[in-house]
């Protein structure tokens, strides 16, 4: 029987920051009836054919009572004081050993309000079509997450280091990268002023 898993995508939301910034877990801020992490998950579910891994690190307990649901798997990261590379390298570690053959994987964050399932549709359906082997969110001149990684980079995400996230590779395989608009990809909530614009968007 042929393995289809290769063909499932994976998703991995970084959720493991402390919100030091904003003083409150960032992940749990109310936004259209749900959470911001929620929202992302609930988003990243429409996907079809993928599986859904929540990497978490800082108020782990809290933030798994938020969400307690069956079909996406939380991952724990214990050493999520080192940075955003400690939780890609968490989210690629559990997502070889839930799928070894999977053939690609989007890396995405939670704090991003404006993110839905169109977004990673569009990697999906753009990646195919021109064959690059990353695709990558491109807003405010530059480009990040949510970014798709085909399974030949999978290795290079497990070695990133520290503070490194996913734009190191995005930078550094720029004929490799192929560029998806997502219109208010820059907008982030990484203080209370942030939060505080966006419950004005909400309303």
């Amino acid at each position: 029987m042929e393995n289809k898993n290769h063909q499932k995508i994976g998703i991995i939301i970084l959720a493991a920051g402390n919100s030091s910034r904003l003083g409150r877990p960032k992940q749990l801020l109310k936004h259209k009836e749900s959470t911001l992490l929620k929202n992302t998950i609930l988003e990243a579910l429409k996907i079809q054919n993928s599986f859904l891994i929540v990497v978490t690190g800082a108020n782990h307990d809290i933030i798994e009572k938020g969400i307690n649901l069956p079909e996406i798997k939380l991952s724990f990261n214990s050493e999520w004081e080192k940075g955003m590379s400690s939780s890609i390298v968490k989210g690629i570690t559990e997502l070889l050993f839930l799928n070894p053959d999977c053939e690609q994987c989007i890396i995405s964050v939670c704090d991003q309000p404006f993110l839905t399932s169109s977004i990673f549709e569009n990697l999906i359906s753009v990646s195919k079509k021109t064959g690059k082997g990353i695709a990558a969110s491109a807003y405010a001149e530059t480009l990040g997450t949510p970014a798709l990684f085909h399974q030949k980079y999978f290795q290079k995400l497990l070695e990133l280091k520290g503070k490194e996230g996913a734009k190191k590779l995005i930078k550094k395989y720029t004929d490799d990268v192929v560029s998806v608009p997502f219109e208010k990809g820059n907008i982030d909530i990484d203080t209370e002023e942030d939060y505080t614009q966006l419950i004005s968007f909400d309303n």
